[in-house]
């Protein structure tokens, strides 16, 4: 990952003999050159291809991050089984005097290593980095480092069997792989060293102030030479290009694997607050020198000053009171399962903030540390989590894992200031009183200190309760609590399982469908309108109540195990092509300069589209017109399901449907600020390519992963929803097609799961459907 802690002088330099390239030392990159076997009949499958003279030769060439199985669209029987890794490397500078990890960011599920025929380490868990000290492994001449892994349903790492499991656990080494190299005095890792509240680099904030703040530094610090030594250990504080804070000190190494704790506390005078709406970040760098002056180590970590607490229960950010509206989100992209680059977790994080959401719950585990950064960066806040979903195995094995895993989920991401608070609960799962009590103890024993939070579903325990609607509305009595409250889930499943006891009653499971709020875009405006209808009616009672949060179910279609077809709640479809609902959450965040108006006909403007005509925006006034006859200028709405939003929705009425133009016109302080058209679509004549960016350039020497939007448009320029065809798309050399059924239009739009390679520069490409056609020059830097 880009944005992670950067390991200066202590990365290796190392040639990769299998692909003969050179890897520099200032990079960690260890994701080229592997190879790659998936066992197809598992059951019947004995050969150990630990062993380096075990043959290879048919294996498949393959770059991290990778998945294990390319699935179809629609992954109605996801891969389960053992796969394996193998690569070879050269350490060019070998010595005995340093140190040599390996680390995985993310390996599903069970992984067992072998460094030259040796096995090293087995762990499991599938989200959370695995790291492995190799150093006594390692030699000067040639290496080969195999890896096994096994996604099948484990019992000790749970959740549910994939079969009867509300999402899938997809296979690979799908997130990127480190190799470090240090001298023998290094900053330790937090995750091998196993210090409680210890290891590597940790930043608190003891006093945050808009005029002065405290930042807190510890650092952990091992020396594993022959002797003592003496060391200089300096800090400096950077926003941007200027030197904030810069201090040194003299520290005494005794050698061991125990290693030495400094802790320093300095103060900033008026620091850059971090929050939502300013994601203010400060860098950290941390080097340690010898007596003679020489750099042996150093360190670069990211933070970001701020301050949660609550106040009668309520959210308070630096002193503010604030409501998070929010959204949930799973990892998986479609085809490729969980092995996004890290500009895509980027670009996911990115829509997620367009869409009007300052909050994210990272479920059900725990997600990419690039998609933190993000979250860092463009100002997210997060519910970190550990993995749980309707399971609980009552042994001592499970219980481990799970209080293991909270303790390395939190020195993972202790230093993102994006965390509000760690969900060490096993979601929609009947724990023990006691099992909560040692989960939440972890939190504040591996993060202590004031305003820090567990949370979990159940009402006991936990700093926060986390409730879904669905739960509340069947479970009144459980809203006697005196703690604060986020309402974790909603706008789903009280309305797919015709519980929602508001707009509507009990009906015949027939009619599930048309009332649910799970709609595809192929399913028309109809059912689109009553998903942002649902989602209106939900957000607006959430705040009937003492809650000082959401978050909507879920933010991106998704698959799952145990159902056939796509779970369709999303605000953006699998695709992240956003739906109405996505235009219903944008349009509530407030303007701040007319680039932030949000102003959306909710309407394809047919034959068949609904004539009362919803408008969704932040602007004070909508102005409607037809065929440049005025409908209408009003305010927002006034009715039952919009009393708490700060910006409802415009409806307005058209007596009957007549071809042409729909204009809408924004208007704040009687002033026109934007201005949006819907036409009746017509035959399209072209195919419109466009690139999925969302705040990141396609990038070569990553595994970058964009998608292709392929939209069938009229000579208006207007997407016609009709269209399903099938697109032949021609790529160039560089460019890989990922998707593994046919290229297909819904609603007027195809999509392509692209793979870049390794080739910069500009390319072009070219897509038809046998009659109509379109190209897209590219730029991948």
């Amino acid at each position: 990952m880009k944005l992670k802690s950067i390991l200066t002088s202590a990365l290796a330099a190392y040639l990769l003999s299998s692909c003969g390239q050179t890897v520099k030392t200032d990079q960690t990159d260890f994701n080229n050159c592997w190879t790659f076997h998936l066992v197809k009949d598992t059951a019947n499958f004995n050969t150990d291809y630990s062993k380096t003279d075990n043959e290879t030769k048919n294996w498949e060439n393959v770059r991290l991050p990778h998945t294990a199985n390319i699935e179809p669209l629609v992954v109605n029987n996801q891969w389960q089984g053992i796969c394996w890794y193998r690569k070879t490397f050269n350490i060019s500078d070998y010595s005995k005097e340093k140190k040599y990890f390996i680390e995985f960011e993310g390996a599903m599920n069970i992984i067992d290593i072998w460094i030259n025929n040796k096995h090293i380490k087995r762990d499991m868990g599938g989200y959370l980095p695995v790291t492995a000290d190799i150093t006594n492994h390692v030699r000067a001449k040639e290496n080969t480092i195999c890896v096994r892994l096994d996604n099948r349903d484990n019992p000790i790492t749970g959740p549910k069997p994939l079969k009867i499991l509300d999402f899938n656990m997809y296979g690979g080494l799908y997130r990127e792989v480190n190799f470090i190299e240090k001298n023998n005095i290094y900053i330790s890792n937090p995750s091998l060293v196993d210090i409680e509240a210890g290891g590597g680099v940790f930043i608190t904030y003891p006093y945050v102030d808009a005029k002065m703040s405290e930042v807190k530094i510890q650092t952990h610090i091992i020396n594993e030479g022959a002797k003592d030594k003496k060391a200089t250990l300096k800090h400096i504080i950077r926003k941007g290009n200027e030197v904030v804070k810069e201090f040194s000190i003299d520290i005494n190494l005794p050698n061991g694997k125990e290693g030495v704790t400094s802790c320093n506390t300095v103060s900033i005078n008026n620091p850059s607050l971090w929050s939502p709406a300013n994601p203010s970040l400060y860098t950290l760098q941390t080097i340690i020198s010898d007596e003679s002056g020489k750099e042996i180590d150093s360190q670069t970590n990211r933070f970001g000053i701020r301050k949660f607490e609550f106040k009668d229960n309520q959210l308070y950010i630096n002193g503010e009171k604030t409501y998070l509206r929010g959204v949930n989100r799973h990892q998986e992209y479609p085809y490729i399962g969980y092995a996004l680059s890290d500009n895509a977790q980027y670009r996911d994080a990115y829509k997620i903030k367009k869409a009007g959401f300052d909050y994210v719950r990272l479920s059900h585990y725990p997600h990419s540390p690039a998609f933190m950064d993000a979250c860092d960066e463009l100002g997210l806040i997060v519910v970190d989590a550990i993995l749980g979903w309707q399971y609980y195995a009552d042994n001592d094995e499970f219980r481990n894992q799970c209080y293991r895993s909270a303790k390395q989920l939190i020195r993972r991401d202790r230093n993102h200031p994006c965390v509000l608070a760690w969900e060490v609960s096993l979601n929609e799962t009947k724990m023990p009183i006691e099992f909560m009590e040692v989960l939440d103890n972890i939190v504040h024993k591996e993060y202590p200190g004031e305003n820090v939070y567990s949370c979990g579903w159940m009402p006991q325990v936990y700093d926060i309760y986390f409730q879904a609607r669905q739960h509340r509305i069947l479970h009144k009595d459980e809203m006697k609590f005196d703690k604060p409250y986020i309402v974790s889930e909603y706008g789903d499943w009280e309305y797919y399982s015709n519980n929602a006891g508001l707009n509507q009653h009990k009906m015949p499971k027939n009619m599930r469908v048309e009332y649910s709020s799970r709609q595809f875009r192929k399913d028309g405006e109809e059912r689109m309108l009553r998903q942002a209808r649902n989602v209106q009616e939900a957000h607006n009672d959430n705040m009937n109540i003492p809650a000082t949060g959401d978050g909507y179910w879920v933010m991106f279609d998704y698959n799952r195990g145990y159902h056939d077809d796509i779970e369709a709640s999303g605000v953006m479809d699998i695709f992240r092509i956003p739906k109405f609902a996505y235009y219903f959450y944008s349009s509530q965040r407030d303007i701040t300069n007319d680039s932030d108006c949000i102003l959306k006909i909710a309407s394809y403007w047919d034959k068949n589209s609904p004539t009362d005509i919803k408008v969704y925006s932040n602007a004070e006034e909508v102005e409607l017109r037809l065929n440049g006859r005025l409908i209408g200028r009003q305010k927002p709405d006034n009715d039952k399901n919009s009393t708490n939003l700060k910006h409802p929705p415009f409806t307005f009425k058209i007596d009957e449907f007549e071809k042409g133009e729909l204009k809408a016109t924004a208007f704040n302080k009687g002033e026109k600020i934007k201005e949006e058209s819907v036409f009746t679509p017509e035959p399209p004549v072209k195919l419109d390519c466009e690139i999925d960016i969302s705040g990141k350039e396609l990038e070569a020497g990553c595994n970058d992963v964009a998608f292709l939007y392929i939209s069938a448009i009229d000579r208006n320029g207007t997407v016609n929803p009709e269209y399903t065809k099938s697109i032949n798309i021609i790529l160039p050399d560089g460019i890989e097609l990922m998707n593994k059924d046919e290229v297909k239009a819904e609603a007027g739009i195809a999509t392509a799961v692209i793979r870049i390679d390794e080739e910069r520069g500009s390319k072009k490409i070219f897509v038809n459907d046998g009659e109509i056609s379109g190209e897209i020059d590219i730029c991948i830097k």
